[in-house]
C-alpha cells in the first residue's frame, strides 16, 4: 500500500511538470494580454529539438536549453502576428499548433535517417530520487525538473505581484491604454511575455523527451498543450493556482499508470480518457468562475482607447 501511494505521488510529479511549464508559460502571455493556445505547438518543438540535441551533444542540459530557444522563436512568430500585425491571436495560436509538430516531424526526418522518432538520448536529466535508491524511496522518481518547475513558479509569482515590472505586465493585460500613458511600452511588454511563454514551453516539451520517455515521437506531447491551457484558466491566471492544476491533472495521469498495472482490471480505453475527461470536467465546472484579463486577446492600438 505504501509503495502504491509513493508510486502515485512520484508520477503524479513526474507528468505534472511539463504541464507547469506550459501553463506558467500560458500565464506570463496572458497576463499582458495575448492569448497564445500555441502551447501544444512549441511544446512539441521544444520536444523534438531537446531529443535531437540531446542525443548528439550527449549533453541534457544542452538540449533543455535549445529547446527553450526553439519554443520562443515559435512563439516569436505568433507575436509577430497578434502583436504587430493584430491577427485573431486565438487563429494564430491554431496556426502555431499546425506549424510546431510538422515542422517537429519535418526536422526528424531530416535528423534520424526519415524516421518520425528520434534515437534514444545517452543521458536523461538527472534524478534526485529513484536512481540507484532502494525501497520505496525509488518509487517517487522524481528528477531534478520537478524542483526546477516549482522555483520557475515561485520566481513568476514573486515578479507577477512583487516588482514593479510585474506590475507593469498586468497593467498591460489589464488596460493597455492606460498604461501607455504611463510610458510603459506596451508592444515590447506584449513581446517579451510571448516569448518568455514559449521558452517555458519549449522547456516544458524537452521535460517529457529528456526525463520521462527519452525520444521524441508524433505522440509524446499528446495534448498536453491543451491541457497546460485547461490549467490557466482552472488556476485562474495565477501563478500559485495553475501550480496546483497542473498536479490534478498530472495526478489524473498517475492513476492511468497505476491503476493499470494493479489488479483491479479496467479497460485500458477508459484509463486513457481520464485525463482528458478531467479537463473537460474542471473547464465545465471552473470556467464561468475564472476571469481573464480585461484585454486578455484584445490587439492594442496605440491611441486608441
Amino acid at each position: 500500500m505504501i509503495n502504491t501511494i509513493t508510486l502515485l505521488i512520484g508520477v503524479t510529479l513526474m507528468y505534472s511538470t511539463p504541464l507547469i511549464f506550459g501553463a506558467l508559460g500560458g500565464v506570463i502571455s496572458e497576463r499582458s494580454g495575448v492569448i497564445n493556445i500555441g502551447i501544444e505547438g512549441m511544446m512539441t518543438i521544444g520536444a523534438f529539438v531537446g531529443a535531437a540535441v540531446g542525443y548528439y551533444s550527449g549533453n541534457p542540459w544542452a538540449g533543455l536549453l535549445c529547446a527553450g530557444i526553439a519554443g520562443g522563436a515559435l512563439a516569436l512568430l505568433h507575436g509577430i502576428a497578434s502583436i504587430s500585425f493584430r491577427a485573431d491571436q486565438t487563429i494564430s495560436g491554431v496556426a502555431i499548433n499546425l506549424l510546431g509538430p510538422a515542422l517537429a516531424v519535418f526536422f526528424c526526418r531530416l535528423t534520424f535517417d526519415g524516421a518520425t522518432v528520434s534515437y534514444p538520448v545517452p543521458n536523461k536529466l538527472p534524478k534526485l530520487l529513484g536512481s540507484g535508491v532502494r525501497g520505496m524511496k525509488a518509487n517517487l522518481n522524481i528528477d531534478i525538473m520537478v524542483l526546477v518547475a516549482l522555483a520557475f513558479a515561485v520566481v513568476m509569482w514573486f515578479v507577477l505581484y512583487r516588482t514593479k515590472w510585474g506590475m507593469r505586465i498586468l497593467a498591460v493585460g489589464e488596460n493597455p491604454a492606460a498604461a501607455d500613458t504611463l510610458g510603459i511600452n506596451v508592444y515590447r511588454t506584449r513581446y517579451i511575455c510571448v516569448i518568455l511563454s514559449g521558452i517555458l514551453a519549449g522547456i516544458g516539451g524537452s521535460a517529457v523527451t529528456l526525463g520521462i520517455v527519452a525520444q521524441f515521437s508524433q505522440t509524446a506531447i499528446a495534448g498536453q498543450g491543451f491541457i497546460a491551457l485547461a490549467a490557466v484558466i482552472f488556476g485562474k491566471w495565477k501563478p500559485q493556482g495553475v501550480y496546483k492544476a497542473c498536479l490534478i491533472f498530472g495526478f489524473a495521469q498517475a492513476l492511468t499508470v497505476v491503476l493499470g498495472g494493479g489488479a483491479i482490471s479496467i479497460p485500458t480505453e477508459i484509463l486513457a480518457m481520464l485525463p482528458y475527461v478531467l479537463t473537460v470536467v474542471s473547464l465545465i465546472m471552473f470556467v464561468g468562475k475564472s476571469v481573464a484579463p480585461k484585454a486578455d486577446g484584445v490587439a492594442y492600438v496605440k491611441g486608441k482607447r
